[in-house]
């Protein structure tokens, strides 16, 4: 379906989404470097993979100027993933942890075999969703090891994404609002556990 808003206001609305892209990263990087933000590295390579190859199936599925935050972010996690492991972030890699980094890989193959991207965005999707899983384990255990503000931002930044994509279909609004679900919930289990202790 094609998005009836205007390239203005969804050149505006993909604009402010990588405004806030920038705005979450900034501090949550600070964080990294103060040793106060201790990110979960495999989620985060996890997270940059499955992002950057949604932004290429977005192309393909037309999402127009509203793909722009996706590849930055892409982009960008895989940035936060190499600083975070060079500050030495958590890097437990579980079992689960590989099951879910040969998922998003899997995704290319998925995308050539069936000639589509969706069936490439439904695995990332999937893979990306599971990758909090690690983080979640983390944010249980260690509530206070991750910012929630930046995971508030992501989730308002990824619906911005998705009213800026030129056309509205499962290739470009799944991935989206699965991260936006997962921040969400991610967010929730956290400060839970912050009241409770």
């Amino acid at each position: 379906m094609t998005n009836g808003l205007g390239i203005e206001v969804r050149s505006f609305l993909s604009a402010l989404a990588v405004g806030l892209t920038i705005l979450a990263y900034i501090p949550y990087l600070k964080g990294i470097k103060s040793g106060k933000v201790q990110p979960h590295v495999f989620s985060w390579i996890i997270w940059g993979l499955t992002t950057c190859i949604v932004f290429f199936a977005q192309l393909v599925g037309k999402g127009g100027i509203g793909t722009v935050p996706i590849a930055i972010s892409g982009f960008t996690t895989l940035l936060v993933a190499l600083y975070a492991y060079q500050k030495r972030g958590e890097i437990k890699i579980t079992k689960s942890d590989w099951f879910f980094f040969v998922l998003a890989i899997s995704s290319l193959p998925f995308w050539f075999y069936f000639s589509s991207p969706l069936a490439a965005v439904i695995v990332l999707s999937f893979a990306d969703s599971l990758g909090f899983i690690p983080t979640i384990r983390k944010g249980y255990g260690l509530p206070h090891s991750e910012p929630l503000g930046f995971y508030i931002i992501f989730l308002f930044r990824n619906a911005l994404v998705i009213l800026a994509l030129a056309e509205w279909n499962l290739t470009t609004t799944l991935f989206p609002g699965s991260a936006g679900l997962a921040c969400l919930v991610f967010v929730l289990v956290v400060k839970y556990r912050q009241n409770k202790i």
